[in-house]
């Protein structure tokens, strides 16, 4: 066995409703994959494929623990998702048989520093740090997919200091969750502990410390975390 030269990392993972973790390996998120937030960001779904960013494995924040507002940014912004928990590997999957490789589902929220995003856009620079900070990834404990049906409708909602702020439903999805598995695959090698953000409805906003975030997709779960 190595012996590593400085100490090894901690697993991250994700709790699992009926015990255990799910260890996080990458997280994949899709950026515009609502209709109505592709339009608020100016996007054009009627052509636009579905398209990848990501976010450490360690960003996740998981127990209703508190988020640390991140430096380099005033404008910090919520976007609620669904997040699909992969369980079986795979490249270039069929759609049809992308969900067999789904283990479970959460609720999670992409924040975002959207003043560095914006600045990384008007500069075509990557925008890599908008997106993959620390703390960037609340999310709820994982269902097993065994535990629900398809997750191709349903209400998903976010609420900040209990005024709703995004409130849409999952039937809204431009890809659908087996679509994004299936492109994804396409792209690289999925693996067991990956997770995918599948996207945000229209609503995203700006919070500030001591903001209650609280986001629910209907069946799965809720994500519950404080801004400080």
């Amino acid at each position: 066995m190595a012996q590593y030269v400085v100490p090894a990392p901690v697993q991250p993972s994700v709790p699992v409703v009926g015990g255990g973790a799910f260890p996080v390996r990458r997280i994949f998120c899709v950026g515009r994959n609502y209709v109505e937030h592709a339009l608020e960001m100016g996007g054009n779904p009627e052509r636009e494929p579905p398209f990848f960013f990501t976010k450490p494995a360690d960003a996740v924040v998981t127990g209703g623990a508190d988020m640390p507002y991140p430096p380099q940014t005033a404008n910090l912004h919520h976007e609620m998702e669904l997040v699909v928990a992969i369980g079986t590997g795979g490249t270039d999957i069929p759609v049809e048989q992308a969900l067999a490789h789904v283990f479970g589902y959460a609720a999670g929220i992409d924040m975002t520093r959207r003043d560095m995003q914006n600045d990384a856009k008007a500069t075509r620079r990557p925008w890599d740090m908008s997106k993959g900070f620390d703390h960037s990834a609340p999310i709820s404990d994982i269902v097993p997919a065994s535990a629900l049906p398809d997750p191709t409708q349903g209400q998903i909602v976010l609420s900040v200091n209990g005024v709703v702020r995004q409130d849409s439903d999952l039937s809204k999805l431009i890809w659908s969750v087996a679509e994004t598995v299936a492109a994804l695959s396409s792209l690289v090698a999925i693996a067991p502990g990956d997770l995918i953000y599948t996207g945000t409805p229209a609503g995203v906003g700006a919070v500030q410390r001591g903001d209650v975030m609280e986001g629910t997709v209907a069946g799965v779960g809720t994500v519950r975390t404080r801004v400080v």
